[in-house]
């Protein structure tokens, strides 16, 4: 007990304190340290915002050529690639069928002809013989009876006469027909364009009874239509007239310009829409699926660089200006009732300044400003830990954009 004298206890609650003093002291400074404000300057450049949208390329004239005639496939005329002229044969029928049926109906129309001959002859005599009983009537060498029996005999001979011309006129049509069912052998390009797909072979038979089978894929590649599926959050953002971009998976160095031409008015989910059907029950089943509006646009394709059904990365303009006043998007709060946003300012002197700005253009990380700042003006993006004016300007340094 004798090593707890009088003197090492004062010594040893002295030590004590001091250590508390130290202790409260330091957490009294630090709480007191002066906050360190992450800042940007504000600056000039070009700002873009768009709309993206997912496109897929097609002939601005895609056509599916199918066959009017029914039999078999004799010739094949074109192959995948190959360029055709409007006009140009493309694959031939077999047209035994039809030619047959060209010379029935033929023999069907002389016959009515050589009819007719016969009838205007019985009603040459008819005519004769009636003006020989009128004649005769007014020297009473016959009766009245033989003379209105000749007088009918001409009626009925004019009356053959209307439905042999009336039997012409239908031998004709079907004569017509006949010719045209004929030509629906010889399958030819509705337009100029390339040959994408073949879809039947020689020796095949194609049956056009109920619908016209496919014989080739035809599209004109001079000119592409890009269909931009657009969502349903930025559809109310687009409309036609603007400025667009894109370009193709296989080459996202090359960028094509255009314009956006229409915005079909549904989407292509209303074709299965169930109150358009006739299993309708008066209600519409719900999708679940995301929507898409197609936004439609042509593109000059003169190289042919631009192939079917590519995909295009679209990007629809919604505004864009150049060397302007930037911010970032962050450093923002707002906007008011009266469309201004609020950001803070660390001037050289002094803390944090609120000022009131208006903004322009906005993309998701930066936006213009109109308004309530200049150049060189350092925005205040974040607070953070550490000593004084070396973190601001270190800072300064690594938030630029």
């Amino acid at each position: 007990m004798a090593f707890f004298t009088r003197k090492r206890c004062v010594q040893l609650f002295v030590l004590i304190g001091i250590m508390l003093v130290l202790l409260f002291g330091k957490a009294w400074f630090f709480g007191k340290q002066t906050p360190v404000y992450l800042t940007v300057p504000v600056k000039k450049g070009d700002i873009e915002a768009t709309v993206l949208a997912t496109g897929i390329v097609k002939p601005h004239q895609l056509v599916a050529v199918g066959a009017r005639a029914t039999g078999r496939i004799v010739s094949l005329k074109v192959r995948p690639g190959q360029d055709v002229k409007q006009g140009d044969l493309l694959a031939e029928i077999d047209p035994t069928t039809q030619e047959n049926d060209l010379k029935s109906k033929e023999a069907v129309l002389a016959r009515q002809r050589a009819g007719l001959a016969e009838q205007e002859a019985q009603l040459t005599l008819a005519r004769q013989n009636m003006q020989r009983q009128q004649n005769m009537i007014a020297s009473h060498a016959v009766s009245r009876a033989d003379y209105d029996s000749a007088a009918a005999q001409v009626k009925v001979a004019e009356a053959e006469i209307e439905a042999y011309q009336a039997q012409i006129a239908q031998a004709e049509a079907d004569v017509d027909m006949a010719r045209v069912n004929l030509t629906y052998t010889q399958v030819t390009a509705p337009f100029s364009g390339t040959i994408l797909a073949t879809v039947v072979q020689e020796g095949q038979n194609v049956n056009a009874v109920q619908s016209a089978p496919t014989i080739v894929i035809l599209g004109n590649l001079e000119v592409m239509t890009v269909r931009a599926e657009i969502s349903e959050a930025d559809i109310v953002h687009v409309k036609p007239g603007q400025d667009l971009y894109f370009n193709t998976i296989g080459r996202p160095d090359r960028r094509y310009n255009g314009r956006l031409e229409a915005i079909e008015p549904a989407p292509e989910s209303i074709r299965n829409d169930i109150s358009f059907t006739s299993l309708s029950t008066g209600s519409s089943a719900t999708s679940t699926e995301a929507i898409y509006y197609n936004g439609l646009f042509n593109v000059d394709n003169k190289d042919h660089a631009l192939r079917t059904y590519m995909t295009a990365e679209v990007h629809i303009v919604l505004g864009a200006a150049q060397n302007v006043l930037l911010v970032p998007l962050g450093s923002l709060s707002g906007p008011e009732q009266d469309g201004f946003y609020h950001v803070r300012i660390l001037p050289r002197k002094g803390g944090p300044i609120e000022r009131k700005v208006k903004i322009g253009i906005k993309t998701q990380a930066q936006a213009e400003v109109l308004s309530g700042l200049t150049e060189g003006d350092e925005v205040i993006t974040g607070e953070s830990g550490g000593s004084g004016g070396a973190a601001r300007a270190s800072s300064s340094k690594k938030m630029l954009f």
